[in-house]
């Protein structure tokens, strides 16, 4: 039987159903950071934070739902988690073809790599806070990461 509220949840959750992608869909998640953070772009620097924070914090019971609908404890379909962490990885740079390839490509990195507490925190940490956390910890690091580098590349 349909359900609409699972049906709205797996949308959001999924990024437009792109968490199906049969080859890598984390990264084809990310690309719904990518289009977001060059909507948001010419936005002030307090609206950019208050709309990453309000993804991250709408992202949390998203993820926790469809955990729940899965059965599993992170599940790939689930991508709004790179959406929320993209975001955080490019907050305060400035949206220039080369810083957001760089900040993907840091991001995904991270992401992957889950170096210390995201791990942690990926292995600890149950339900959508679980999901999402790591996550918010790949996008710390890539942003800091960033930082550094363009800096270092001026």
């Amino acid at each position: 039987m349909f359900n609409m509220k699972r049906a709205i949840i797996t949308f959001f959750s999924t990024g437009a159903y792109t968490g199906y992608s049969p080859v890598m869909p984390g990264t084809a998640g990310t690309v719904w950071g990518v289009i977001i953070a060059y909507l948001i772009s010419g936005a002030t620097g307090l609206s950019q934070a208050l709309i990453t924070a309000s993804i991250t914090l709408i992202s949390v019971p998203l993820a926790g739902e469809t955990v729940r609908y899965t059965g599993k404890s992170d599940p790939a379909i689930i991508v709004i988690d790179e959406v929320s962490g993209f975001l955080i990885s490019i907050f305060l740079i400035p949206f220039t073809a080369f810083n957001v390839i760089l900040v993907f490509i840091l991001f995904r990195f991270f992401d992957i790599l889950k170096p210390y507490p995201a791990g942690l925190i990926d292995r600890a940490v149950g339900g959508g806070p679980g999901v999402v956390l790591d996550d918010v910890a790949a996008g710390v690091y890539a942003n800091i990461a960033a930082h550094l580098l363009i800096w270092f590349l001026r």
